[in-house]
């Protein structure tokens, strides 16, 4: 299978918020670094590294155009060129968030602004549509398995993505599934510590390409680009 990439949301390499959870990851996202975790007495019983497995292997970041291969006739320079194209015209925002549970998930999640957010993601869909090759027989496989509405599986087929448009949900996820609530509702307590000088208004500056060189490997950090004017 070839490369596959996806548009996000995600902080600069240098921004304070995004250094704290790739701390809280083990994983930095720019350098593929493994980071040493911060000591949360709290947790201290807590397998950490399987709690954050699969964020981990995402990097910290917000889907907006979840991953891709790249079409036939498209280049990672192409891609590159259009994400600078697209910023340069469209103004970033401020938007509050929080930690909060999502599922049996915590994530960051929006408490403010939510109309921004949604226009830019399905801007971001339609806009870099062009550059999606169409999924395998396989990924379709694998995406049906969830037993998805005509609506979802409508968008499937279009945009290689079930749920967008207004199943679309922000989200910085900060662990993986957490099955039992008391434990769930435990650690977001300690996250929500641990990130209080994060929670509220915060700038969305740009975009970013992550991109991941073969099914089994992390995704890295390729390109950012601000927002014009940011």
């Amino acid at each position: 299978m070839s490369a596959r990439y996806a548009i996000y949301y995600a902080p600069k390499p240098d921004d304070p918020f995004g250094i704290r959870a790739a701390q809280w990851l083990g994983r930095n996202p720019f350098s593929c670094e493994k980071l040493l975790r911060p000591n949360l007495a709290e947790l201290s019983s807590i397998d950490l590294d399987e709690m954050t497995r699969s964020p981990r292997h995402y990097g910290f970041h917000a889907t907006l155009k979840a991953p891709f291969e790249l079409h036939s006739e498209k280049t990672e320079a192409e891609l590159i060129a259009q994400v600078k194209d697209f910023c340069a015209r469209r103004e970033g925002f401020v938007a509050s968030i929080a930690p909060r549970t999502l599922g049996a998930f915590i994530a960051f999640q929006l408490t403010s602004n939510e109309v921004a957010m949604h226009s830019l993601h399905e801007a971001v869909v339609r806009h870099f549509e062009p550059f999606r090759a169409q999924l395998s027989d396989a990924d379709m496989i694998r995406r049906r398995k969830a037993q998805l509405s005509v609506t979802q599986e409508a968008r499937l087929l279009e945009f290689g993505y079930p749920y967008i448009f207004d199943e679309f949900r922000f989200h910085m996820t900060l662990t993986s599934e957490i099955i039992d609530a008391e434990l769930r509702n435990k650690i977001l307590d300690v996250l929500a510590e641990h990130f209080r000088d994060f929670i509220g208004e915060h700038h969305f500056w740009g975009l970013s390409i992550f991109k991941q060189a073969q099914r089994d490997a992390d995704f890295n950090i390729i390109h950012q680009s601000s927002f014009g004017g940011w």
